[in-house]
């Protein structure tokens, strides 16, 4: 079987055309592929399929298997791959709602969310140095997200974690996020609480987990603990989180930069669609043949 490994901020994940490919028993293969010392290493397998409704669609599946509907960093990878490998004819120029066009051309994705639209930034190589991505509306219903927990919306949220007092405000891109501001990120140990937040019983989904610093209204520093994978570099539909969580609680603006381990990306949360917009590149690492191991 052949792959791409690519990243979006250090995100990584094992992508598999399957225009081309064909393959069985995804869930088992992210777990053997994502494996760091045994197998290609990433946070977990993305499938590059033919779509019924979009361009292309994108199925994405976490290190331990499971299967989530959207990433934000891995769609943008998946544009980039589909343009520069022919799997899509582009659309036209791609602009945020008021404003003139920012993209070039633009690109129809199918992922577990519905269909998103990108727009991409492309060099004089034709090839795909960034992508902006309508994420989407933000879910902020509590049993929609879901969070069992006897509130409409869960903004502010005081709760207790290994006995230790959080403020929590969750919302879904698509898939959950729990947000906690903190006045220094250095000072939170992520290995501890991210696991038991993720695993605790009032997400029936699990959730990931987000530890945000404030640094100016248009400025914010986080780290994650992802949902399946643990700690990661960086996570695009979480970044569109805290940026909603930070608008929610007067801690921050619309139009921001988040500032991840991986690097930075570009977030809007626009006013006249309830959209949030996310620019950030993707990169294209190396090409290999995956041979399935005698289990």
């Amino acid at each position: 079987m052949r792959f791409t490994k690519m990243h979006g901020l250090g995100n990584d994940y094992v992508y598999v055309n399957c225009f081309e490919e064909k393959v069985e028993n995804p869930a088992r293969l992210a777990q053997i592929v994502s494996d760091r010392h045994h197998g290609i290493g990433s946070d977990g397998l993305i499938l590059i399929e033919p779509s019924q409704s979009a361009d292309v669609r994108m199925r994405m599946f976490n290190a331990d298997g499971s299967e989530a509907k959207m990433c934000g960093n891995g769609i943008r990878c998946v544009a980039k791959y589909s343009y520069e490998h022919k799997l899509a004819e582009a659309g036209g120029p791609f602009s945020l709602p008021g404003q003139p066009p920012c993209c070039p051309a633009s690109l129809n994705i199918e992922t577990g969310k519905g269909v998103l639209t990108l727009g991409l930034l492309i060099d004089g190589n034709d090839r795909v140095q960034k992508a902006c991505v309508n994420m989407g509306q933000p879910v902020l219903s509590a049993k929609d997200i879901p969070v069992d927990l006897p509130v409409r919306e869960v903004i502010e949220q005081p709760m207790m974690f290994q006995n230790r007092a959080f403020v929590m405000t969750c919302v879904s891109m698509g898939n959950p996020h729990a947000v906690f501001f903190c006045n220094d990120l250095s000072a939170v140990d992520i290995e501890k609480f991210g696991p038991v937040i993720e695993n605790h019983s009032i997400f029936p989904n699990r959730i990931n987990v987000h530890f945000v610093q404030v640094n100016k209204p248009a400025e914010f520093t986080m780290r994650t603990w992802e949902r399946g994978s643990g700690i990661t570099m960086a996570c695009g539909s979480g970044a569109c989180a805290a940026c909603v969580a930070a608008v929610l609680t007067d801690r921050g603006e619309r139009i921001c930069t988040a500032h991840l381990p991986g690097g930075d990306l570009d977030l809007t949360w626009c006013e006249d669609d309830n959209c949030v917009y996310m620019t950030g590149p993707a990169v294209e690492v190396f090409e290999g043949v995956f041979e399935w191991p005698d289990e």
